[in-house]
């Protein structure tokens, strides 16, 4: 099993990437996906995350109305489209899986207990 991100990069204040994320040998489209970051120094916190079915997606406050997840199960990848990008949001990148639908706003770090991805760096910066 494994989970392959990519996409990350040094990009201005008020830029765009996107990040993506693949996923090799499991049952994708079974399975919760969210993307994480982590500063160093600090907890690994929650960005996004979307259901099996795409149909329901969690933002953290501080990325709402920035940032996009989504994701193509027929290709086995995770995307999260990131806008407006600001110097805060410098972090690695992490995404992971979970089986199974997200229960209410419980979508943190350790509720995604099966897979992750080896992380892909974000540096905003001018």
């Amino acid at each position: 099993v494994q989970l392959q991100a990519s996409g990350g990069g040094l990009v201005q204040p008020g830029g765009s990437l996107r990040l993506s994320c693949i996923a090799h040998n499991f049952t994708f489209e079974y399975y919760s996906l969210g993307w994480f970051r982590q500063v160093p120094g600090k907890q690994r916190e929650g960005v996004s995350a979307i259901s099996p079915s795409g149909g329901t997606k969690h933002y953290t406050d501080s990325v709402k109305g920035r940032f996009t997840i989504s994701r193509d199960n027929a290709k086995n990848t995770l995307y999260l489209q990131m806008n407006s990008l600001k110097p805060e949001d410098t972090a690695v990148y992490y995404c992971a899986a979970k089986w199974g639908p997200i229960y209410g706003n419980n979508w943190g770090p350790t509720t995604f207990n099966d897979y992750w991805g080896q992380g892909t760096l974000v540096t905003v910066s001018s």
